[in-house]
């Protein structure tokens, strides 16, 4: 591929990570979609829909498998695809993480995948800063994956990774870090041409 169009290619995907991130930024602080959109549910993957549906892309198509829940749905899509990927993130991208509530209520982490949020910001040093439907609305989240046990910098108020599953009985509480599954690139779905209805 010629370098002026690998070069383009590049700053569409980035621009189109940047539409996504801006519609994400603009949810925080919204402590029900319904407020915003009544087609999508009040939850996680409804802020990601809202996201990514501002570029064009529709995350929730097909027929999933029988069982799996909003979340899984649209990793195992990205992940046919080609969008998942372990590697350092972008503004836009998904943000996948298991095991963030008992699910099935059997007092075992035996869940999968459970919440998903777009990345808002990656710092240099490679911390992320996420937007998600948290249980008291839309917000901000925090995830070093360096530090994945730590909450708090040393000698510091900085929040580094923040907790996504609380403490329960016989379980002791989660951070962001320890429970992260993968990123999952805007470009793949982009290209894959499912466009979403105009909002």
């Amino acid at each position: 591929m010629p370098a002026s169009r690998s070069r383009a290619g590049a700053r569409a995907t980035q621009a189109l990570g940047e539409r996504i991130a801006g519609r994400a930024t603009r949810l925080v602080g919204v402590s029900s979609l319904r407020k915003v959109d009544r087609t999508v549910p009040d939850d996680c993957t409804g802020v990601v829909r809202i996201a990514y549906e501002s570029a064009g892309i529709e995350l929730m198509t097909g027929i999933g498998r029988a069982g799996d829940n909003g979340v899984t749905h649209i990793y195992q899509r990205a992940r046919s695809l080609g969008a998942v990927h372990q590697g350092r993130p972008q503004r836009g991208d998904l943000v996948f993480f298991r095991e963030t509530y008992d699910r099935d209520r059997d007092g075992r982490r035996d869940d999968g995948l459970t919440h998903v949020g777009v990345v808002e910001r990656v710092e240099a040093n490679g911390a992320v800063t996420f937007v998600h439907r948290g249980s008291k609305g839309v917000a901000r989240g925090k995830m070093d994956l360096r530090q994945p046990r730590v909450h708090r910098a040393q000698g510091s108020k900085a929040v580094v990774n923040d907790y996504l599953r609380r403490a329960s009985r016989g379980s002791r509480a989660y951070l962001t870090g320890e429970l992260f599954a993968g990123f999952a690139s805007p470009g793949p779905l982009a290209r894959a041409g499912t466009v979403a209805p105009p909002r």
